[in-house]
């Protein structure tokens, strides 16, 4: 699984933040971080998900009320 995560369209809620803790608050500007993640695109990075982590990124998707966060499967098809 791959999560990517669009740091221009986020907003700075952090509900992401709270269900993984993969991403992080980055208080200077105000938006996530997602640690360890390639930048694929300006301001788009992506990161494998561990297996033991699917859950929490999931849920970190599914909370970002501005859809900034997306996840892939391993054969590539949008899942959230």
């Amino acid at each position: 699984m791959r999560i990517e995560f669009d740091r221009d369209t986020c907003v700075g809620m952090f509900q992401c933040v709270a269900e993984w803790d993969a991403f992080e608050k980055n208080v200077d500007d105000g938006k996530a971080d997602l640690r360890g993640a390639e930048e694929i695109e300006a301001d788009v990075f992506s990161l494998e998900v561990p297996d033991d982590a699917e859950l929490d990124a999931k849920f970190a998707a599914r909370t970002c009320p501005v859809d900034a966060i997306r996840l892939y499967d391993d054969d590539g098809e949008q899942v959230i």
